[in-house]
């Protein structure tokens, strides 16, 4: 990858969504704040979980919680609003899974749905190490280019806070 390009967490989850957010996102073009799922989001985040490590930074990593479990097992959280977006979340977790152990440190990864009283673990296995290599790779591709993929209507649009970007 070129020096200085880097794909970040967030980039994963929306690539998974829409590939034209991913590109904003790559060029720093961020949503106005006030959205309200935006909003319900940072507040559930904030609200849940207290006891734990939250918003840790390593590297490019923004993490939303780690915590240690036994002696030297490290498990990092996303907190997520809904499992709506599940596999675009599980690729997320992955990705910072993924980009521990490149640095090497090895952890587990749980996906946490505070309002529906749920979490999942997720494991960087064979398979899921070459699925973000992979998806990673899709997204330098994408972030080099000079423009922005045609906005496509999906389901998530009518939610989504870059709407304005794409329909206004």
């Amino acid at each position: 990858m070129e020096e200085g390009v880097r794909v970040t967490g967030s980039m994963i989850q929306a690539y998974m969504i829409c590939a034209r957010q991913t590109w904003l996102i790559s060029r720093q073009v961020y949503p106005g704040q006030d959205n309200v799922y935006l909003e319900i989001g940072r507040l559930i985040s904030e609200e849940s979980y207290q006891r734990e490590r939250k918003e840790v930074r390593i590297d490019n990593l923004l993490i939303d919680l780690v915590r240690k479990e036994g002696s030297k097992n490290m498990v990092v959280g996303e907190v997520k609003k809904t499992s709506r977006a599940e596999e675009a979340a599980r690729l997320q977790l992955a990705f910072y899974l993924y980009e521990l152990y490149q640095m090497g440190i090895e952890a587990e990864g749980e996906l946490l749905y505070p309002e529906e009283k749920r979490k999942e673990k997720v494991l960087l296995d064979e398979e899921m190490y070459k699925k973000v290599a992979k998806i990673k790779e899709s997204i330098f591709n994408l972030i080099m280019k000079s423009t922005p993929p045609e906005p496509q209507r999906i389901p998530r649009c009518g939610k989504c806070s870059y709407a304005e970007l794409c329909w206004a």
